[in-house]
């Protein structure tokens, strides 16, 4: 195989399996999110990686096992995809942040419950598509207290993904699914 055929096959390759993480991400979001009653979340997440800004550098640094954006920003020092992705995505805590009157600083805000619950379901959907059959319901909260201490999240969004994050742990799928319902009919009749 020549240099030339070599890098046409490893684009194809990179776009097919980029293509695939992506769809399959997000149709297992858009399932965790239809068990946690958050419908309309599920049917929009994550539709900005499908934007050249996001979607080209997703092919050109897949590797299949982890995020591109991790490969952008080892290679760049920065990763554009992610703060375009951020900043159009809240259900991300990244994307909750504003300059403090009191501070005069970049700070994190609350989330809004319904962004929890949508960033509990994207985050269970990571970890199973990147660790395959190697996954538990254990998997997501030791990744989330992974980078506990380094994090720049809000005190109490962190608190309240936390505890999903546990209760998954502890208690299984069903379990928390079934917490998270209850909690957006509440969210609904208020």
């Amino acid at each position: 195989m020549t240099l030339t055929n070599r890098g046409t096959y490893m684009i194809i390759h990179n776009f097919f399996g980029h293509l695939t993480t992506v769809l399959r991400h997000r149709h297992m979001v858009m399932k965790h999110c239809f068990r946690a009653g958050i419908y309309w979340r599920g049917i929009t997440h994550d539709l900005s990686k499908f934007s050249p800004v996001e979607f080209i550098p997703g092919v050109l640094y897949f590797q299949g096992n982890r995020s591109p954006n991790e490969r952008e920003r080892e290679v760049s020092g920065y990763s554009k995809a992610w703060m375009h992705h951020k900043g159009r995505n809240r259900h991300h805590f990244e994307y909750w942040t504003d300059y403090s009157t009191v501070t005069r600083r970049l700070e994190p805000v609350k989330m809004p419950d319904i962004f929890i619950f949508e960033m509990f379901c994207d985050r269970v959907a990571a970890s199973k598509i990147y660790n395959k059959e190697k996954y538990t319901d254990s998997l997501p909260l030791e990744y989330f207290l992974h980078a506990k201490k380094k994090r720049i999240i809000e005190e109490e969004t962190a608190y309240k993904l936390e505890f999903l994050l546990r209760m998954l742990s502890e208690q299984g799928e069903d379990k928390v699914f079934r917490f998270i319902r209850k909690r957006v009919k509440r969210l609904h009749k208020s």
